[in-house]
């Protein structure tokens, strides 16, 4: 035990910069999730738009990360972290400038989405992952949860950052801001940080590490993944959470002015929802690294099925709008860690960038559907609470499958190409 203390140790003294570098980067990549919701009512102001239309730019962005996600891990695989990231977050940074110049047309709304879901590929979770996946051995549940926390991050600074830009200068220079600010700060740690194909160095460890073949390196082929049934558990449960909790992370803002709460302070409920997250986040990688993640895992998705109605219109009050917040923050802030840390267990980190790259395409096809059909149910109820409600349901199916995940595969040994020592 104490050995395994002293190397997780070390590798944090060694490697912390690399879990820096990507919660920033991760955290750029998934603000415009949470910044969503600041938006609409602004631009519904002035362009006359839906929640389904405001909802579905989103949605089309997700669809070609569905598809195009599991050539972006392959690339990962082959090219590393920097290659990728660096020129993805420039791209990025100037799609997000570009919906400045939104001009109330329909289709150009679509496809300046369009745009940013080709660019943020390049910066989405399997980059981020991949670095701390491959750098991360006694503490990579820990340092994928501070990886991953840049999603709560974003979260916690986006809702009352963004209302606070759009409120003194306009949707438009917030857009500006936000994309040159946050991208700027990212794209300087990738530079400082980011090195070799597992980013694993240092300021004082410049040369680049040449990987390994992927043929010494433990873990599944492609086709021993596609028949792992953990894999598919594991994938499946992250697509029906997915769906319900990105829906309702985009449209928390307005779901909170309905129930009577005021922009600022919807603002900043979402912000400490965010800090919920973070503390999700961090608890949950510290006890992953301890106790099996199906246990961890399983009761923190089902724990949304009690946040989620006390959101609801006509049952909101102020203190059970704050208690849901923080239950359906804290579980928010989880579930791509998991994800991700479940992926690395159960597929090894042989094809990780590839088979994560699949996950990734199961979770965009989550943000596809979850925003849009969250906005859809609005327009044709007038309420939020058909969403609420079904994500209840949603959420005590997943726990229930991430607890059904049998035990971890040993890589100690790799696995051969027959299959033997791989898990069912």
């Amino acid at each position: 035990m104490t050995g395994e203390l002293v190397s997780a140790s070390a590798e944090w003294r060694r490697y912390w910069p690399v879990v820096l570098a990507s919660s920033i980067g991760f955290s750029f990549m998934s603000f415009m999730t949470p910044a969503a919701g600041v938006f609409m009512d602004p631009l519904a102001r002035d362009f006359g738009w839906d929640r389904t239309q405001l909802s579905s730019g989103l949605a089309a962005a997700a669809l070609i990360s569905i598809v195009l996600s599991p050539f972006i891990g392959a690339l990962i695989d082959r090219s590393g972290v920097r290659r990728i990231a660096l020129p993805g977050l420039v791209l990025t940074t100037a799609s997000i400038c570009a919906f400045a110049l939104a001009s109330g047309s329909f289709v150009q709304w679509i496809v300046l989405w369009l745009v940013w879901g080709v660019f943020v590929l390049f910066v989405q979770s399997t980059l981020w992952s991949t670095a701390v996946a491959a750098t991360f051995t006694k503490g990579r549940g820990l340092a994928l949860g501070i990886t991953m926390s840049g999603t709560a991050l974003a979260q916690v600074i986006a809702p009352p950052l963004s209302n606070w830009l759009i409120t003194h200068f306009g949707w438009r220079k917030a857009f500006v801001i936000l994309g040159l600010g946050w991208g700027g700060v990212a794209f300087v740690l990738s530079v400082l940080f980011l090195r070799g194909k597992s980013a694993a160095a240092t300021p004082g460890d410049r040369r680049a590490q040449k990987p390994a073949p992927a043929s010494d390196v433990p873990g599944l082929t492609i086709a021993q993944a596609w028949r792992s049934v953990a894999l598919w558990k594991v994938a499946i449960a992250t697509f029906l959470i997915l769906t319900a909790t990105i829906a309702v992370v985009v449209h928390q803002f307005p779901i909170l002015v309905e129930a009577g709460v005021s922009r600022e302070s919807a603002a900043w409920l979402v912000s400490l929802s965010g800090i919920a997250g973070v503390a999700g986040k961090l608890i949950t990688g510290t006890l992953v690294d301890r106790f099996h993640a199906r246990w961890i895992g399983g009761l923190t998705l089902a724990s949304t099925a009690i946040a989620w109605p006390l959101l609801m219109d006509g049952v909101a009050t102020p203190a059970l709008v704050v208690v849901g917040m923080m239950i359906s923050g804290y579980a928010a802030g989880t579930k791509m860690q998991l994800c991700s840390y479940l992926t690395a267990r159960y597929a090894g980190l042989r094809h990780y960038g590839a088979i994560f790259g699949v996950m990734t395409s199961m979770i965009a096809l989550a943000s596809a559907i979850g925003p849009l059909s969250a906005g859809v149910a609005h327009d044709a109820f007038g309420s939020y609470s058909p969403l609420l409600l079904t994500g209840v349901s949603i959420s005590i199916v997943s726990g229930l499958i991430v607890l059904s995940l049998g035990a971890y595969p040993d890589w100690t040994p790799a696995v051969s190409d027959d299959g033997e020592g791989a898990p069912e």
